[in-house]
């Protein structure tokens, strides 16, 4: 077998189904395997707003199946979008100890709009949303430290 054929069999391969795939001729010997995709499907309520006072459009619903299929899954299988944290430091829901939380589950969020607060070498960094939705979830207590590109919030 000479190289133009094993590179052939190499793509035939590639572009199959196939997982695994040996071939044995004159002493050559040629082993392929490749891991198939794995494929999650989530189960539950999706992060859609309603529109058209309760109605949807089968135009809404489309969109909201795509964008939802682009998503990339968490580990535990929750959707939205999330905000990361964009360096590491201390996390603050409010803007001082005795001033309310910039925003509480449930609250409705603007791109733009401030979440909390990120404290990094003694400089008071803003965290704005990316997204508009709903705060569906705040995944860090106050006064945690946080990573870089750790999820702070999941906005539906």
């Amino acid at each position: 077998m000479d190289f133009e054929q094993v590179l052939k069999v190499i793509e035939a391969v590639s572009k199959s189904e196939l997982t695994r795939f040996k071939y044995e001729e004159n002493g050559v010997k040629l082993q392929l395997s490749k891991e198939k995709e794995q494929v999650r499907i989530l189960q539950g309520e999706p992060c859609v707003q309603p529109i058209n006072n309760g109605e949807r459009t089968v135009e809404a619903v489309t969109a909201d199946v795509k964008k939802q299929e682009k998503e990339r899954v968490s580990g535990d299988g929750e959707t939205g979008n999330f905000v990361k944290s964009p360096l590491v430091g201390m996390f603050y829901a409010a803007p001082s100890e005795d001033a309310q939380p910039f925003v509480k589950v449930g609250d409705t969020v603007k791109k733009g709009q401030t979440l909390a607060i990120v404290e990094a070498m003694k400089l008071m960094n803003e965290i704005e949303s990316e997204f508009d939705g709903e705060i569906a979830e705040i995944l860090v207590e106050n006064g945690q430290p946080v990573e870089y590109g750790q999820p702070l919030f999941r906005i539906c």
